[in-house]
Order: C-alpha cells, then sequence, then structure tokens
C-alpha cells in the first residue's frame, strides 16, 4: 500500500506538466461537450479498452478480472491495460482521436479533459447515481454536470501510537477532539527520541487543518479563490505554533519520506494519513500497534481533506452504452466491496458502507470522516498552483503564514481568471 502513496505523489507531480497541455488535446468535440449532439450514447460491438494507473499487482488482478467477468456476462469484449503514465497516455489518446473507452480521471485533470471536450458527461444516466457519497460527486461535478462515478476514496485520519500512547499516560478518554487537545497530547507525547505529531510538508496534509478552521482553497462553487482568507491564516499559525514547539515536524525533518514512514520506524508517535497506510503498516512496520481516530474539530469544527478517481469514459468511445454498463457494474455494492478486500480502498457508495465497517472496524473513522471531508481542487491548472503551495509550505516554520497564503492566492486567481 506504501506504494499506493508514492504513486500518488508522482502522479500529481506528472500532472503538474501535463495539466499545462490538456486544452491543446481536443478530441474533435466542441469545447466542453462531452456527449451527443441529442444526448444520446453511442452504441456499436466494438470492445471496449479499459486504461488504469495501478497501485500494484493487487489492484491490476482484481480490476482486470472484475472487467473480464463483466465481459463475459454481457457479451461485449474488454481489455485492461496499466498505464506508466496515465496523464500522459490520456492526453495522447484524446489528441490522436482514438482514447481509451474507460479509464481512470483524478480530479486535478478532470477540468482540462472535461473542458477540451475529452470526457463524457453520463453521471445522471447511472442507475446508481443517488448511492455515491454526495462530496464524492462533488469532486467530479462542474457547471452542474456530473461527469463520472467516484470509483473508491481516502480520507485523512489521526494515526496513534498506542504503545507511546500508553507509555506517556494517556488513554482512550485522551483522544485529542480539538485542536487544544492535540497540542496537548504531542507535547505528552514528545521524548528525546521521538516528536508527538508528524505529517509530510504539503497541502494534501496541512489542508486538513485549513478545513477545521472554517476555510478552504475556493468558494463552495470553486468560482473565487480564498487561499488568504483569516480562516487559513489561523490554521496555518497553528501549524507553525506545533512546528516551533517541537512536538510536531514534518516527515522531510525527521528523514522521513511520507508521515507512515515516520510514524512506523518510530519517529513519530501520531501521524495524519489516509486509510493506505494500514497496508504499509502490515507491510513495512508489522510490529507497531495503532489505532485510528477522526481528526479533531478546530475553530471552523471538524474536518478533513478527502482523495479520488472517477471512472471516466471518453467523449470519442464508439461503444458508450456499454461503457456506462461497465462502470455501473465496477461501482456496484458487491464489486466495490471486493475491490476493497483486494486492495484496500474504501467504496464510494453509501450502501456499502456499513459492510465495509463491519469488516474493517479499526478503519471506520476513515469512512465516517466522509460527512465532514472536503474535496482537493479540481480547477484546471490546479495541480500546478498546489505543486507551487507545497514548495512554500516546507519552509513554514520560519516562514509568515499569511505571506504565503498571499501568494497562493495570487497564483489561484490567475488559473480562474
Amino acid at each position: 500500500m506504501r506504494r499506493r502513496t508514492t504513486r500518488l505523489a508522482a502522479a500529481a507531480a506528472l500532472t503538474t506538466i501535463s495539466a499545462l497541455a490538456l486544452t491543446a488535446c481536443g478530441s474533435g468535440f466542441s469545447e466542453g461537450s462531452g456527449a451527443a449532439s441529442d444526448g444520446a450514447l453511442t452504441s456499436s460491438d466494438d470492445s471496449l479498452t479499459v486504461l488504469i494507473g495501478s497501485s500494484g499487482d493487487a489492484e491490476t488482478k482484481a480490476v482486470t478480472e472484475a472487467v473480464a467477468s463483466w465481459s463475459d456476462d454481457s457479451g461485449t469484449g474488454a481489455e485492461v491495460s496499466v498505464a506508466s503514465d496515465l496523464p500522459q497516455q490520456l492526453s495522447q489518446g484524446f489528441a490522436s482521436g482514438e482514447p481509451a473507452d474507460v479509464f481512470y480521471v483524478s480530479t486535478d485533470t478532470l477540468a482540462g479533459f472535461a473542458g477540451n471536450g475529452s470526457l463524457l458527461a453520463y453521471g445522471d444516466q447511472l442507475a446508481n447515481e443517488g448511492d455515491f457519497f454526495p462530496t464524492l460527486v462533488d469532486s467530479f461535478t462542474l457547471d452542474d454536470r456530473f461527469y463520472c462515478a467516484p470509483k473508491d476514496f481516502s480520507t485523512l485520519g489521526l494515526i496513534i501510537n498506542t504503545d507511546m500512547w500508553a507509555a506517556a499516560g494517556l488513554t482512550d478518554a485522551d483522544v485529542p477532539t480539538d485542536w487544544d487537545s492535540l497540542k496537548a497530547v504531542a507535547a505528552k507525547l514528545t521524548t528525546a527520541d521521538n516528536v508527538g505529531l508528524a505529517f509530510s510538508p504539503e497541502y494534501a496534509r496541512v489542508g486538513a487543518f485549513m478545513a477545521q478552521a472554517g476555510g478552504a482553497v475556493t468558494t463552495a462553487d470553486g468560482t473565487e479563490a480564498t487561499l488568504d482568507s483569516s480562516e487559513n491564516v489561523e490554521a496555518l499559525t497553528y501549524v507553525k505554533d506545533l512546528l516551533t514547539s517541537g512536538d510536531a515536524a514534518f516527515s522531510s525533518d525527521l528523514g522521513a519520506g511520507w508521515g507512515g514512514e515516520a510514524f512506523g520506524t518510530g519517529k513519530a508517535a501520531m501521524t495524519i494519513e489516509g486509510n493506505w497506510i494500514t497496508g504499509a503498516l502490515t507491510n513495512d512496520y508489522p510490529d507497531v500497534s495503532y489505532q485510528v481516530a477522526e481528526l479533531p474539530a478546530g475553530p471552523g469544527g471538524q474536518g478533513t481533506l478527502q482523495f479520488t478517481n472517477c471512472w471516466g469514459i471518453a467523449a470519442d468511445s464508439p461503444n458508450q452504452q456499454a461503457a456506462v454498463d461497465l462502470v455501473e457494474q465496477l461501482t456496484s455494492t458487491d464489486q466495490q466491496l471486493a475491490f476493497a478486500d483486494a486492495f484496500g480502498v474504501m467504496p464510494s457508495i453509501q450502501s456499502a458502507a456499513d459492510t465495509w465497517k463491519s469488516d474493517n472496524p479499526d478503519q471506520a473513522a476513515f469512512l465516517d470522516s466522509v460527512e465532514f471531508a472536503q474535496g482537493t481542487p479540481t480547477q484546471d491548472g490546479s495541480a500546478a498552483v498546489i505543486s507551487d503551495f507545497n514548495s512554500q509550505l516546507s519552509g513554514l516554520k520560519d516562514g509568515d503564514p499569511k505571506t504565503i497564503l498571499e501568494s497562493a492566492q495570487k497564483n489561484f486567481e490567475a488559473i480562474l481568471q
């Protein structure tokens, strides 16, 4: 599962570059189209091609078997391919007019692909449209059009080393529920050998504090940048205070590649990570005892970030009807639970939630957090802005929160113009 974290980080870096070229990769449809002129889906005897960005062998095997089963039942041929560089290969396929029929789409590439007419907006044609968690639907809705079905998702939680917790004299009653109690337990957990809390120096972790303060990157409709809000200044000021106290640290300052490594190697008693950490701990640090809790509330209430991809369908696909049928099967309750069991993701549909939590009681806090989860930016060009924001956040300990946010604000305003 740590490969999943690495892959996501790499994909974010790649889309920073590739997103700049998306507007040049038209599919032959008019800008912002993504559906047949009469609204009907195309249909043919053509086989489907499915292009995925896999976290590893387990995911590849599970998706390949699921697609093959649907193909056998439907009588429509279908073949799965694993991309080595998904954003680039998608862009090339759209530009050539011969894209894959079905494929993974990340939130930060959605707007670019949708804006040049490469994507079919099919969400409102799904039989299970109402079953997806609303916050996930929001992540794949542009201009009031639900483009594609969320395939699964992750949220951030607070991961606690239970042995260190007990050694510090803490009990279940001390699990932090607000910023004051988080600061207090981080101080109690800090020793000469470890800090109380560590997390990666990036928006994908620090942004959770922004959400807890009542802040966000943009307004709810995504039309105005709000990075330099007083709420976000309060959030970054709180994080800076944690860092300067010595009771928290960025994972990079501890010589770790990510929060899970800092936690697994005993350099931190707590970390903020997604549910992918459970696989990494099982595989790489099996002797570490831990529990998962919801992130504590800030001045604006509880908040976390969510991460997701969707099943995109090409506007140029000659067999859109079969593609929609395939996506309905891949996002069905039974199939999503099978994927969760195979490679550790959380289902994107509400009908699978209770079973997933029953099967994974130690991880229930991750799924319960969907109620207050905030999606990451989806605007075209946002990946480049967030990458620059991450560079500035790495110097937060010695930097000025307001100055960092004002710089990011200007950059985000530029892509919204």
